[in-house]
């Protein structure tokens, strides 16, 4: 395949950067950002043999790619019992999710930085027949070296936001390059598959694997525990916060009148949750955080839920759940559908340009309020723990929205299907 002169550049300046990146990684893995165990998977290196016969490799950037790719790998083990699956990603915060989710026998790996030299010793280790990428993993080292090496290559649920599609249009030439070495594009919505073929993409049909998802996991003794100390209050869960909402959330919450339901707090980054748990008790507000494993208690009016792989357990205990990412611009909301499944009451802010699709037909539906200002919030939100029985139809309303699959994993399959190797005689 050819390569335009900005692809030529790139390979260029990553392979002369590529001797830096030991002393990169060694930085990452003093701030807790890469895995010291295994952060020479990063560089391309694997202590595991590549299993014979047929692999499929999907790969994910970070928490919400990779876990969506979860259905399609039960659909594939079902299917073809034959293959080999290899999942990589991009952050030590979805592998450790992966670690507790993927199935027995599915490998993990770190994806390889893009750059030359650890792009070709992950393809030349693995040879991979198939690859499937999701959202908008756009890596040219990556991709060009896999097709230059025959391997086909799939793009699914894929996401091109404005931003994003702004940015590629500067360099049009290199965005066919890229989106043409594609064999499939699958788009998670209609404006990604506009945004896509603009940029010279061929995109054949719509189809969102987050909205596949089974109910997050959750561990049932945790919930009991913790009911202890809910003692029969409402829960208000303000989930996947960050910095800045929560105090837009704090503001609502004062707004509640007696009796005031609890306010579970879980910031979309762990990290943050001392910084979370000093601004709601500099607020005068009791105040227990779940890192810290501080009890919660029938006398804790905000509990700070700053850890990893419990929304499950979260949203069990919510009564009404408010996504964050969706009150400031430039985040882009996070996925409505995880509480969704769970029959939670939901609401969210306007600023939800990653799920504006989503987002909307959810609304449509009557299982999801929209709201365009902190006023809004407020009202919203008094008027939901208020009216009990508006507040369970929503939920119900939620919940049958996220159980409608619309054939979309028979599209995915149907599509997928003839890029997947041919089964090896006897398997």
């Amino acid at each position: 395949m050819s390569r335009t002169l900005a692809l030529q550049l790139y390979r260029l300046a990553t392979a002369i950067f590529e001797p830096f990146a030991p002393h990169l990684l060694t930085a990452r893995v003093r701030r807790g950002k890469e895995d010291a165990a295994r952060v020479t998977e990063r560089l391309g290196f694997s202590s595991l043999a590549r299993p014979a016969g047929p692999l499929i490799w999907l790969h994910g950037a970070s928490v919400g790619e990779s876990l969506s790719h979860l259905p399609l790998i039960d659909h594939l083990r079902q299917e073809r019992p034959d293959l080999t699956l290899l999942v990589t990603s991009g952050t030590r915060t979805a592998a450790d999710l992966l670690s507790a989710r993927l199935p027995s026998g599915v490998i993990h790996h770190y994806a390889p930085i893009d750059a030359p030299r650890a792009v070709a010793r992950f393809l030349d280790h693995w040879r991979p027949d198939l690859a499937l990428f999701v959202e908008s993993e756009l890596w040219p080292n990556l991709i060009l070296a896999a097709r230059d090496r025959g391997v086909s290559l799939a793009l699914l649920s894929a996401r091109m936001t404005k931003v994003s599609a702004d940015g590629w249009a500067r360099w049009p030439k290199t965005a066919k390059a890229l989106l043409s070495s594609f064999d499939l594009i699958q788009a998670q919505d209609s404006a990604s598959a506009e945004r896509l073929e603009g940029l010279g993409g061929t995109v054949q049909g719509l189809a969102n694997l987050k909205s596949l998802a089974l109910p997050l996991d959750y561990d049932p003794a945790a919930l009991e525990a913790l009911s202890h100390g809910v003692a029969g209050r409402a829960v208000v869960l303000a989930a996947s916060t960050h910095e800045g909402e929560d105090e837009i959330m704090l503001r609502a919450y004062g707004s509640i009148p007696e009796p005031k339901p609890l306010l579970i707090l879980a910031p979309r980054h762990p990290e943050r949750g001392p910084a979370v748990e000093k601004l709601s008790s500099d607020q005068g507000l009791r105040v227990a955080r779940r890192a810290a494993a501080e009890p919660l208690e029938p006398s804790t009016e905000v509990y700070v839920a700053d850890t990893l792989g419990e929304m499950g357990l979260f949203y069990r205990l919510a009564s009404l759940a408010i996504i964050g990412g969706s009150f400031l611009p430039g985040i882009g909301g996070h996925n409505p559908l995880e509480g969704a499944r769970l029959g939670v009451t939901m609401m969210c802010g306007d600023q939800v340009f990653n799920f504006a699709e989503v987002c909307g037909d959810m609304e449509r539906a009557q299982g999801l309020v929209l709201v365009a200002s902190e006023i809004e919030l407020m009202s919203a939100l008094n008027d939901l723990l208020t009216h009990s029985a508006k507040a369970k139809a929503l939920g119900a309303a939620a919940a049958r929205f996220a159980a409608q699959d619309g054939g979309q994993m028979a599209a995915i399959w149907q599509a997928l299907s003839p890029l997947l190797p041919r089964r090896e005689a006897g398997a």
